[in-house]
């Protein structure tokens, strides 16, 4: 298994749930966030498109993050999901330094943290909360190992794009456009 987040940039109207339910389910403090959304405006008046995301770690194949940790908190697991243990963490932020994504903070308690795809709902079973809540339904959340997951089936058929695919990371976070 290999988890993957598909989020259609055309249904996204950037109302900021994905990031409160974040917020709230990983106990985040106030003022940082693992998630969040931003706003892209292309062309010129009269012809101006205006692209809404919603961005996170985009759990790399080839993280840069894991390579650079010292201690090994920045570690991948088996399906994907790059994960940080807090209390193997030493917090001198090179993981943060090496993300070409700006997806880690450095929490208060000394730790670095970052979107973990709730690792936490997927054991039960459940989605990541931000999917959960979404009342557009444009995030979607599976198995990229499996060619009948949704994910695998919207990447088939639209057209989708991953950001900063020059940093050769190869995210698992797809944006349909």
């Amino acid at each position: 298994m290999r988890y993957a987040m598909v989020i259609d940039t055309l249904k996204c109207v950037g109302c900021s749930d994905c990031v409160v339910a974040c917020q709230t389910e990983n106990d985040v403090p106030i003022g940082y966030c693992r998630d969040w959304i931003t706003e892209t405006v292309n062309g010129a008046y009269p012809n101006i498109e205006l692209e809404l995301k919603s961005e996170r770690c985009n759990h790399c194949d080839n993280a840069p993050c894991v390579r650079c940790c010292p201690t090994g908190a920045s570690h991948q697991l088996d399906n994907g999901i790059v994960l940080v243990t807090g209390n193997e963490c030493i917090g001198c932020g090179a993981c943060i330094e090496s993300c070409p994504y700006d997806a880690r903070f450095q929490h208060p308690d000394g730790y670095v943290d970052k979107c973990t795809f709730c690792h936490h709902r997927l054991e039960k079973g459940q989605l990541p909360a931000c999917v959960s809540v979404c009342p557009t339904k444009c995030m979607y959340f599976g198995d990229l190992d499996n060619p009948n997951s949704e994910v695998s089936q919207l990447l088939k058929n639209r057209k989708h794009k991953t950001l900063a695919p020059e940093a050769g990371t190869k995210p698992q976070v797809y944006y349909l456009i």
